[in-house]
């Protein structure tokens, strides 16, 4: 979208610039030997199954793989498929199929999803880490591999990705799922799945565990944050500048949800806690990817 370009290309920048400076890119000696025994094994199997995040199904592929016949069975798999949009994920299983590529969707956590993708199979298993390639020419994939944790947040700055993250999540619908939020500020809070049998008992849980962001009052107070904020913004997000007033107002209000002092390291720690919970699910789900024009 137009008005998250900004925030790509100043991603996309610090990236390139961390991958420019020897010993710091993420591309590590692991990556470049697992990319060299990668090429060399893959004329040796018959069939290759390539893990993609389900969050960028595009992003995240293996492009050497282009590289070889198109003979070779290829079986794309949709990992962390509870991270991404459930609608998203289905039009992504019929462009792949129109591609002629065969494509599942799995949670790797779920024992069961990986039953599902065979049971003691008679094959010889050839297992690789995961690679990046040492340069991505394209700062919106760059973008999006960091945002989803592929690349480490020091190389580039968790208060960008964060920011990156907030201008995506205002341009989409996630927000709307939690109105119900700031209309009902009487409703019950459940903890760890189960409905509190009293307010004291939930105020205790508060006070003791004030600035656990993961805890379940807490992700409802980010949530509604993040409600109200959008809802009630006078401006456009969609364009530029009132994208990022209104991401300066949420840090602001955000911080007082997840319960951060005022310091010079606020905004990070706001930062951190908001990425985290974002990569676990819990600030809704979003597939970052659309599918190519030209399919």
């Amino acid at each position: 979208m137009a008005a998250t370009a900004g925030y790509v290309q100043k991603l996309g920048a610090a990236v390139k610039k961390v991958a420019g400076k020897r010993g710091s890119s993420w591309y590590t000696p692991h990556m470049a030997a697992a990319t060299r025994a990668i090429m060399e094994r893959i004329p040796l199997v018959d069939l290759v199954v390539e893990v993609r995040d389900a969050r960028v199904p595009l992003s995240s592929e293996y492009e050497l793989l282009r590289n070889f016949p198109h003979s070779l069975r290829h079986i794309i798999l949709l990992n962390k498929m509870d991270l991404a949009s459930r609608p998203q994920l289905k039009v992504w299983r019929a462009y792949f199929e129109q591609q002629n590529l065969i494509s599942y969707e799995v949670n790797a956590h779920n024992k069961e999803h990986v039953k599902e993708i065979g049971s003691h199979p008679n094959i010889y298993v050839l297992d690789t880490p995961g690679v990046l390639p040492p340069m991505i020419p394209d700062a919106e994939v760059y973008s999006k591999l960091a945002l989803t944790g592929a690349i480490n947040d020091c190389l580039i700055g968790e208060s960008e990705l964060a920011q990156y993250f907030l201008a995506i999540h205002n341009l989409s619908d996630e927000y709307k799922k939690w109105a119900k939020l700031s209309m009902n500020h009487s409703e019950k809070i459940t903890v760890d799945g189960m409905e509190t049998s009293s307010d004291s008992e939930l105020d205790k849980r508060r006070k003791q565990y004030a600035t656990d962001h993961t805890q379940d009052f807490v992700v409802h107070d980010v949530r509604r944050t993040l409600f109200e904020t959008v809802s009630s913004f006078p401006g456009n997000p969609e364009a530029g500048k009132d994208l990022v007033e209104l991401i300066e107002a949420q840090f602001s209000e955000l911080q007082k949800a997840f319960k951060v002092l005022v310091d010079t390291q606020a905004r990070t720690k706001v930062a951190a806690k908001l990425l985290n919970l974002y990569r676990t699910g819990r600030l809704g789900h979003y597939t970052l990817d659309s599918i190519p024009r030209n399919s």
